[in-house]
């Protein structure tokens, strides 16, 4: 089952959308808060985004935008403002594909459907990991806090990346120098309290202090 992000702001449209994909056995949400696109986009992970032009606050341009910063999920916009100037404008910032309003809902699944198997046919997977509004990208090892963004070592981010996948797990400092062995990075005990100092560090000078925990005996965790 492939989930389906619809961002639209006509909720007799989005209705109609939800209702019609719904049936197709994909798990659809509407976007409800327009001030913030992307906190609902990295917690729902979507497979695919519908997204309107004009939506209140930010146009459909600027989170198609967003979204590129942190993911390649296919983008699908949909709007009445379907001249030839509009349609470039979609594709060159990242869409994958246009339907004009008003629009046959048999024609929407089609091209919903043929563009889930084009992109996931052979295995597709999220790109980030969220928690609490703070984002890792797995692709560009970058973390994203309220819109700072932090360049971490190869060390720093493996680290993240097993609390990440842990949430409310203390992990043990032997399981997490195991992780990196894996990975090539050959630390002792003393280079794993400095790489996590300096993770705490960089962290705190976004304003996520205590954001990794030491579990006294145990090693460390994300709440």
């Amino acid at each position: 089952m492939y989930k389906i992000l619809i961002v639209e702001d006509d909720m007799v449209i989005a209705k109609s959308m939800k209702n019609s994909l719904c049936q197709w056995g994909h798990e659809t949400e509407c976007i409800t808060d327009f001030k913030d696109v992307i906190a609902q986009f990295v917690q729902l992970e979507p497979h695919l985004v519908l997204l309107d032009i004009s939506l209140p606050f930010f146009n459909g341009y600027h989170w198609c935008s967003e979204i590129r910063k942190i993911s390649s999920v296919p983008i699908i916009f949909i709007s009445s403002m379907s001249d030839n100037m509009n349609v470039i404008m979609a594709v060159n910032m990242g869409g994958d594909d246009f339907i004009a309003k008003p629009f046959d809902l048999n024609i929407l699944v089609a091209k919903v459907q043929a563009l889930l198997r084009r992109t996931y046919s052979f295995g597709g997977k999220m790109d980030v990991i969220e928690h609490k509004g703070v984002v890792l990208n797995l692709n560009s090892a970058m973390l994203e806090y309220k819109n700072n963004k932090l360049e971490l070592t190869k060390n720093e981010f493996k680290i993240l990346q097993i609390l990440f996948e842990n949430i409310g797990k203390a992990i043990s400092r032997d399981d997490i120098m195991t992780r990196l062995w894996e990975s090539d990075s050959y630390i002792d005990d003393n280079t794993l309290t400095v790489n996590v100092t300096r993770l705490r560090k960089k962290l705190s000078d976004v304003g996520l202090s205590d954001f990794v925990k030491t579990k006294k005996g145990i090693g460390y965790m994300v709440e």
